[in-house]
């Protein structure tokens, strides 16, 4: 034990072996929603030629093969990540990003020639990193712009929280009214499951403000427990309007041997040749910059609900947390299920008292043996599991007293930077928009020279992200 408290820093970080292992155990149970919601995103999209990911051709989707996948390289990867830069930092397929290669990328090619275009992505950045850009322009960002990215990534997972435990939800463009999103599907709460994810904020609420230990990890377990019961009860139908949301919390029928059939199918340059030069390129850039900038922004956050971050707001080893990050994107590739990065739900273990990579390491072990114990992660329903969402949104919100809201320059880029996170549901887009209006007041008030030519060239980027979409359709 001396050993492992020297080489990660747990007690010069503050922390026990308890507090790690109780924090890897918190991140995984609040991220875990992944292994099931993964395969529903990218297992009934055909490619170009009309098959399924990790499925013979002419057969049906293959959900449990990306389920496995998911499990195995986010385990992998976040076990990586604790033992090479040594903080709580876990990893997993980045939603958004898997979505967009479902919709946008593998539509136009095979999956094989979509999950090559990942693996570019990652090897691209792991460059970047490696020459040293990467953690330039992570250095060239001000102070108050982390802290405002902090602030914004909690408000977003926040509105994750209440959005996937139906709490919150869309109104559907034919409704008549005035408002865009709304309590529930009438105004009112809707169905058992939501009852369920209030009374777990209530619970977690309770033990948070008694300073309880593992309240978190309480309040999931309990939930879980309280949601079987309803479920036996009321056997209530998912995805219904008051159903559950993804995962019906029923106990296991049985196991399943897992299928690897994802992994290693990929072609490298074959996206190039069936979608043309052009359009390839302008995908591996968008999720390039995607990848890029989520990450900075959650590592940031992260570091900072830890106490970890100097005082320029960067987080310790941040070389090899981007080096990790990089590789993950590719593995997410040769996996076959999509460019893996890294999690804002990492806070919910922070939250819990994870200091440092112990904790990613023991998330790790609980992914790897969830290739295994699959039909048991699934019993825990994503509304039992996201209040933890909601109260690590308060957590880091609580970081936005450090911006100076009397200076326009920054007050300005920090406010778009933090609503455009949740209001968008995009971490990319808050911190474009972000940079994008600290470059233009600069400009107006005639402080060019206080701009960081790296900053220049970040702007210019984004406003080529922002405009993907014409440029994509002028282009082609």
């Amino acid at each position: 034990m001396p050993a492992i408290d020297r080489y990660f820093m747990i007690t010069e970080r503050g922390s026990t072996v308890g507090r790690e292992v109780r924090g890897g155990l918190v991140t995984f149970f609040t991220m875990a929603y992944i292994v099931a919601l993964n395969p529903l995103i990218l297992g009934y999209a055909a490619d170009a030629d009309g098959n399924f990911l990790g499925a013979a051709p002419g057969s049906g989707p293959n959900l449990p093969a990306i389920a496995a996948g998911t499990s195995l390289v986010a385990g992998v990867m976040c076990i990586l990540m604790g033992a090479v830069a040594r903080f709580p930092l876990a990893i997993a397929t980045g939603l958004g990003l898997n979505a967009f290669l479902a919709v946008a990328v593998a539509s136009q090619m095979t999956w094989a020639d979509a999950m090559g275009l990942v693996v570019l992505e990652g090897i691209v950045i792991l460059v970047l990193v490696l020459t040293g850009f990467r953690t330039a322009v992570f250095h060239a960002v001000p102070v108050q712009l982390k802290v405002a990215i902090s602030v914004g990534i909690g408000l977003f997972i926040a509105l994750i929280g209440f959005v996937d435990a139906g709490f919150v939800r869309r109104i559907p463009d034919a409704a008549q009214t005035t408002v865009p999103v709304q309590l529930g599907q009438t105004g009112q709460l809707d169905g058992w499951p939501v009852v369920v994810f209030v009374l777990g904020l209530v619970l977690l609420v309770t033990l948070w403000v008694r300073q309880v230990r593992g309240a978190i990890l309480i309040s999931i377990a309990v939930t879980t427990a309280v949601a079987i019961l309803v479920q036996a009860v009321a056997e209530l139908a998912p995805g219904s309007p008051t159903g559950w949301a993804l995962t019906v919390p029923d106990l296991p029928d049985g196991w399943a041997w897992p299928d690897f059939g994802t992994l290693g199918q990929v072609s490298l340059l074959g996206g190039f040749e069936r979608a043309g030069v052009v359009v390839a390129l302008l995908f591996v850039f968008t999720l390039l910059l995607a990848d890029f900038f989520d990450t900075m922004g959650t590592m940031t956050a992260i570091g900072a609900e830890a106490g970890l971050n100097d005082e320029d707001g960067v987080p310790p080893e941040v070389q090899k947390i981007l080096v990790v990050d990089s590789v993950a994107a590719a593995a997410g590739g040769l996996g076959g299920v999509s460019s893996n990065t890294s999690y804002i739900e990492s806070a919910a273990g922070v939250g819990e008292g994870a200091r440092t990579g112990l904790a990613s390491i023991v998330t790790g072990a609980c992914f790897l043996l969830t290739i295994f114990l699959a039909p048991l992660v699934e019993t825990v329903p994503s509304e039992a599991a996201v209040p933890a969402l909601v109260l690590v949104g308060f957590l880091m919100m609580r970081q936005v007293t450090q911006i100076e809201w009397d200076d326009l320059e920054i007050a300005l880029p920090a406010f778009l930077t933090i609503v455009l996170m949740p209001f968008t549901y995009s971490i990319s887009v808050g911190i474009g928009a972000g940079f994008l209006a600290y470059v233009l007041i600069k400009v107006v008030r005639g402080k060019v020279a206080e701009v960081s030519p790296l900053l220049w060239v970040i702007a210019a980027l984004f406003v080529l992200y922002f405009a993907i979409r014409p440029v994509t359709e002028l282009l082609t």
